[in-house]
């Protein structure tokens, strides 16, 4: 094998993993083949069989790949040329429910610290309006943010605060269009179609099977528009595939298709390594991503954000670029010190870490 890895740059198994990742894409490994063993692969690079293990798992985890007892690791992606066959059985809404509430506790002492530090240091600006598309400090703060943890490079002027994902989501029809027919997981998190159903657009239900949205539904779906949440969809609690998130991004190469990403929660995947978004594997600048910050700190904590795609900046200032940012100065000036300073990724690790130690074997 070909594979060179820098050992002076850590993780080395995220390395692996993507070398491994490109080449199954590129069919280098194509569909049902078995990956090298995790011994052959260590002895090639040089490395330990844990390393190894550890791109493994996380090829397992994104679903290119499935370990099968006694025989090795095999490839599960398939190619994006066409739509991968339908499944069979779609997801019930009784499936897996999750638990709306169950939020991850931020710690009260850290934010209270942040919250008399920015009244200390900012004085004044904390009464200063914020420019409508949020704080500078904010954004900025995210994009760095994103960069690091999510492989997204974008600039300041795609990102777009708002008061929660509800808000976000009305200003897309209203940034795309009321003719526009949105498509939108069967189940789903039922605030995604009343809020369609309250701008009076026109909305399909596409159903959900045990890998994302079923797909004979989306290739016969009339929808110009998917709105999808491919980290763990509420409330069903299915994970798009590495294949199916593929297959989405082929449905949006029709003209004029854009997909919506919601990636609500993904920060508490049990990997250290998040999914991959459509806004990073897809090349055609149509993906809008959104997340908020009502898991990963608090549901009180009422702060979104959605990052355009650079074809709608322009469109968004001409159309929606008189709206005031709905998030005080002073809430965006308290996120924008606990990203900063650490807090915000010390406080998700520390969630991760609880979440392996529950999946341990006792």
């Amino acid at each position: 094998m070909n594979y060179v890895i820098q050992k002076e740059n850590r993780p080395v198994y995220l390395q692996i993993y993507k070398l491994i990742r490109n080449d199954i894409i590129n069919q280098v490994f194509p569909f049902d083949s078995k990956l090298p063993s995790k011994r052959f692969l260590a002895d090639e690079l040089a490395v330990s069989t844990i390393t190894v293990e550890h791109a493994y798992a996380l090829l397992c985890d994104e679903g290119y790949a499935e370990a099968r007892e006694r025989s090795g690791y095999f490839v599960i992606f398939r190619s994006t040329d066409g739509f991968a066959a339908s499944s069979a059985e779609t997801v019930p809404l009784a499936h897996s429910q999750l638990e709306a509430s169950a939020y991850p506790s931020f710690s009260l002492s850290i934010l209270s610290k942040t919250i008399r530090r920015v009244l200390a240091d900012y004085q004044d600006a904390i009464l200063r309006k914020s420019p409508n598309g949020g704080s500078t400090e904010l954004r900025s703060a995210i994009r760095q943010y994103l960069a690091r943890n999510r492989g997204m490079q974008v600039e300041i002027e795609q990102i777009i605060i708002g008061s929660g994902a509800e808000y976000l989501y009305r200003l897309i029809v209203e940034l795309l269009g009321r003719d526009k027919v949105y498509g939108i997981e069967y189940p789903s998190y039922d605030k995604i179609e009343q809020i369609y159903r309250a701008a009076q657009v026109e909305y399909e239900l596409l159903p959900l099977s045990a890998e994302g949205i079923d797909s004979s539904a989306l290739a016969a779906a009339r929808a110009d528009v998917l709105h999808t949440t491919p980290y763990r969809s509420f409330p069903s609690g299915v994970t798009a595939s590495a294949s199916k998130r593929y297959e989405y991004i082929h449905w949006s190469r029709q003209a004029k298709r854009f997909i919506v990403e919601s990636d609500y929660g993904s920060e508490f995947a049990v990997s250290s390594q998040p999914m991959e978004t459509l806004f990073v594997l897809s090349d055609l600048d149509n993906v809008i991503y959104l997340n908020t910050f009502s898991r990963t700190i608090s549901p009180a904590i009422r702060i979104g954000y959605m990052v355009l795609p650079r074809q709608l900046v322009k469109p968004f200032q001409e159309k929606l670029g008189f709206y005031s940012c709905t998030v005080p100065t002073f809430d965006q000036l308290v996120l924008t010190e606990l990203i900063h300073n650490g807090d915000f990724e010390r406080h998700i690790n520390r969630v991760r870490r609880s979440k392996r130690k529950e999946l341990l074997p006792r």
